[in-house]
């Protein structure tokens, strides 16, 4: 009998103590209620003792978790219609407002958190292009958007938004053509503008090169005559020399080189006087000294 009483001893021990300590792990965040109100809004890690029946303890995931918005429209600044499929990362950094606005429910917070980057979504897009919402200041846009998201989101939820990134931004499929022409349009006229200030250039060019064509044809052709008649007047100036030496022996010699070219054909006919001084040379056959 005694044995079985002290067993009954031990065992309510053990209950009463596995009803009354508790573990919050690394990974989880805790808070403490009696009767449903809060007396402890942040539990630290380690083992910890509450009072049975008295004391709750709600546990929340302490870890990154993800958001994952559905695809909403949104309007640039020149009221162009994009659909934006983005997500969220984000983790509890006030336990005992979480479960304030939240009654610990993580999807609660989800979905309160959706709507507030929703409205940060349609506000940021608002003030851009489409040129920059899609390129040029996409980056800028998440950065501005997570800074926003977390002046209020700590306080009113007790969450921290560590980053908000778009995965896919599409144009709706009632605007895409009219883009993508307009798009084209841009592309083209671009290309023309192109075309056009090449086409200048290369009848800049070409005409740079005829002209120096021009110039050097001219000065080529201003040396050769310089030099052809360099060459006549060396030539002018040997033959008066040696016409002075032997005038009768340069007067035989051209009469012999007149002959030859005259007389080259042998169908040539010329009908001369035969007392010619062309044939002064021939009819007389001597030269004088």
């Amino acid at each position: 009998m005694k044995k079985f009483l002290l067993l009954a001893i031990v065992a309510a021990v053990v209950a009463a103590a596995s009803n009354s300590l508790f573990v919050v792990k690394q990974t989880e965040r805790a808070v403490m209620l009696q009767f449903g109100e809060i007396v402890n809004p942040d539990i630290e890690p380690g083992l910890h003792f509450k009072m049975p029946v008295v004391n709750t303890v709600r546990k929340f995931d302490a870890r990154i978790l993800t958001e994952d918005s559905p695809r909403q429209r949104y309007l640039t600044l020149e009221q162009k219609a994009l659909e934006v499929d983005s997500y969220a990362k984000w983790r509890i950094v006030d336990v005992g407002q979480f479960y304030v606005s939240t009654r610990g429910d993580i999807a609660t917070a989800g979905r309160l958190l959706a709507q507030r980057i929703n409205d940060g979504l349609r506000d940021q897009i608002g003030a851009r292009s489409l040129q920059e919402v899609v390129a040029g200041e996409r980056d800028q846009l998440m950065l501005d958007l997570t800074a926003d998201l977390n002046e209020d989101t700590a306080a009113d939820i007790g969450i921290e938004i560590i980053d908000v990134r778009v995965k896919r931004i599409d144009l709706p499929d009632d605007v895409r053509s009219s883009v993508y022409d307009r798009m084209i349009t841009e592309r083209n006229r671009e290309a023309q503008e192109l075309r056009s200030r090449g086409e200048e250039l290369a009848i800049g060019i070409r005409a740079d090169a005829d002209r120096q064509a021009t110039i050097f044809r001219a000065e080529a052709y201003r040396d050769a005559e310089e030099i052809r008649g360099e060459g006549d007047a060396m030539a002018a100036s040997i033959y008066a020399e040696a016409y002075q030496k032997d005038p009768e022996w340069f007067a035989f010699t051209r009469s012999i080189n007149s002959y030859r070219q005259t007389f080259n054909n042998k169908g040539d006919v010329m009908l001369l006087d035969p007392d010619s001084d062309y044939f002064k040379y021939l009819k007389d056959g001597e030269i004088a000294n």
